[in-house]
Parts: structure tokens; sequence; C-alpha cells
């Protein structure tokens, strides 16, 4: 039974992320799908479950990076979903494209 309430759409991209934690340093991992509602991002070494992160990338059809403000919400070995806090309405409709697309295929 799925119980999103955005669908997700599937990506692969290399994404930077960043622990709002005292003295976090940065990391990288790579998104593997995306919806309004968050991201999971395949990484080695995610954040506990509960920190505050920032991702940054770069979605299809956009010309600047995205620094995606989010809180992790639950991790696993190799990697971790992050639920999106408040996003803009440039971040809103980039991401909205994306879905869509994937639900036309």
């Amino acid at each position: 039974m799925e119980l999103r309430r955005t669908p997700r759409a599937p990506i692969d991209l290399v994404v930077e992320f960043v622990s709002k934690a005292k003295e976090a340093e940065r990391r990288t991992g790579r998104a593997k799908d995306i919806s309004l509602g968050g991201m999971f991002v395949e990484t080695v070494d995610p954040p506990a479950f509960g920190a505050e992160v920032v991702v940054e990338l770069t979605l299809p059809g956009q010309r600047s990076a995205f620094a995606l403000p989010g809180v992790v919400r639950w991790t696993h070995p190799d990697g971790m979903g992050v639920q999106f806090r408040t996003l803009s309405a440039r971040e809103t409709f980039a991401i909205t494209e994306i879905v869509r697309a994937s639900e036309g295929r």
C-alpha cells in the first residue's frame, strides 16, 4: 500500500548535502527519486534520523543549483529519506515538471 501523499519520479543525480548540525561536513550521494514531499538519497554515511539537512543539486532543465532544505525521516545503510521543508515557487515548479514528465512515460 502506497502511503506517500505526492507521486515520486525516478531520477539519478549527484547531490551534495550538509547537516545543519554543528561542525557538519559536506557529503555526497545520489538522488534516486524525488517528489514535492521529499527524496531518497543513496549515500554510505547518512546523517541521523531527525537531522536537518540542505540538499544541493541541479535538476534537469534548470540552469542553476537548488539548495533544498529538509529533515531526515529514515535511514538505512545505503541511504536516507529526506522530507522537504518549505520550497520556493521555482523549486516547486521544477519538481512538479519532473514528476509530470515521469507519469507520462
